[in-house]
């Protein structure tokens, strides 16, 4: 290990980095998804066929690498197995984006993507529930991760419910004018819109711990991101058909519409559940979830700017708290990790070390009792086998 060469480090040292950098490069990925989304529901396209259009995209794109790479290693498809994959279709692709889309719709990009940082609370819990998670207020990083979570929801409460002046970092021409508008639109619906927020993150985080398992049973996370994908587009469609009867919903042109489905279909959820199936089965949901809160901070920033929503005081304390608890969650499960690992190490070295006396003593009482019932009396010798069986 001492001998390692400047790019040996670097490898070890990127490859220990690369779950971080892989989360936080997502969020930058959101954000973009919550403008550009925001901009074609505005524009009046319906967010039942934009989730439909999503998932259409995110198939055509994962589906032929998940046929080449993983062709070899793709585990059999059981029935268990779809029915999971059904599940996980309906919970993210139709539940969790239509209802977050319309709350989105009835708000603000902002204040969705805040409402969002209850989604690492909600996950920690149900991850508690299903014994995915442990915790243990003996150890202070087991503590840290319970600790960081309240701190987040406390940030996220503190942004939703607490407004405050306006700060204006970037002024620009009819800014305030249609911040107005916007606010007016959605205030008419505020209360509907948190609810179907709220609503949305608890379908995330079932879809999360669902993955989770499903992973388990089907290591393949191309092949089960590309199936997602196309189960949700089916099941996404179902829905569509009932909830839009007008078929002039479904046209598409090159504008924002074609933008919007394009790229969340790739990026959102292609990339995205690929990237989080990876970094679930190696930190587990509540490391994937527990960056959520970075990207309320970046679309607060991307909203200003591109649709000129007010950012208040209350917003920027709220981020303040968020990152704050989301370093806490994230220093307590490297922790964790470094604690589970160092476990499984000394099992690893103290399990043969535990057997090898009881397998050698075995070995040798088997061998004497043998060697000392040798003879013409093959009775005595038909009893050795149920002795070494209680042995």
């Amino acid at each position: 290990m001492g001998n390692q060469t400047p790019c040996e480090k670097l490898y070890l040292g990127l490859k220990k980095v690369k779950p971080y950098l892989a989360m936080v490069s997502l969020q930058f990925g959101y954000a973009g998804m919550y403008i550009i989304t925001m901009v074609s529901l505005k524009h009046g396209m319906s967010h039942y066929i934009l989730a439909v259009y999503r998932h259409v995209v995110a198939t055509i794109v994962i589906a032929p690498f998940a046929l080449v790479l993983e062709r070899k290693i793709r585990p059999k498809l059981t029935l268990p197995i779809f029915l999971r994959i059904m599940a996980l279709g309906f919970l993210e692709p139709v539940l969790d984006q239509n209802l977050y889309y319309l709350g989105m719709k009835y708000t603000s990009a902002t204040f969705a993507s805040a409402t969002v940082n209850a989604l690492p609370a909600i996950t920690f819990i149900m991850a508690l529930i299903f014994r995915l998670e442990t915790v243990n207020f003996k150890k202070l990083h087991s503590a840290a991760k319970v600790v960081g979570t309240v701190i987040t929801v406390t940030g996220a409460m503190v942004m939703t419910l607490y407004k405050g002046p306006i700060i204006d970092f970037i002024r620009s021409q009819g800014a305030a004018h249609r911040g107005t508008t916007s606010n007016a639109s959605g205030n008419q619906h505020w209360l509907t819109g948190t609810l179907m927020l709220l609503a949305s993150c608890c379908g995330w985080a079932s879809f999360f711990i669902l993955q989770s398992f499903t992973l388990k049973k089907y290591p393949a996370e191309l092949s089960l991101t590309a199936l997602i994908c196309m189960t949700g587009m089916v099941e996404g469609a179902a829905v569509s058909l009932v909830m839009e009867r007008d078929m002039s919903a479904w046209k598409i042109g090159f504008d924002s519409r074609l933008l919007a489905a394009a790229y969340s279909g790739v990026v959102c959820s292609g990339i995205a559940y690929y990237v989080q199936g990876v970094v679930i089965r190696k930190k587990g949901p509540v490391f994937v979830t527990s960056f959520s809160p970075l990207c309320m901070i970046i679309t607060a920033a991307l909203g200003s700017v591109v649709l000129s929503e007010q950012i208040r005081l209350g917003s920027i304390i709220g981020a303040v708290l968020i990152v704050f608890g989301l370093y806490t969650v994230v220093w307590g499960k490297s922790k964790d990790s470094i604690s589970s690992s160092t476990m499984e190490l000394t099992n690893e070295k103290g399990g043969p070390q535990d057997q090898l006396p009881i397998q050698d003593s075995s070995r040798l009482s088997s061998t004497s009792f043998a060697n000392s019932t040798q003879g013409p009396d093959n009775g005595m010798s038909k009893q050795i086998p149920p002795k070494i069986y209680n042995h």
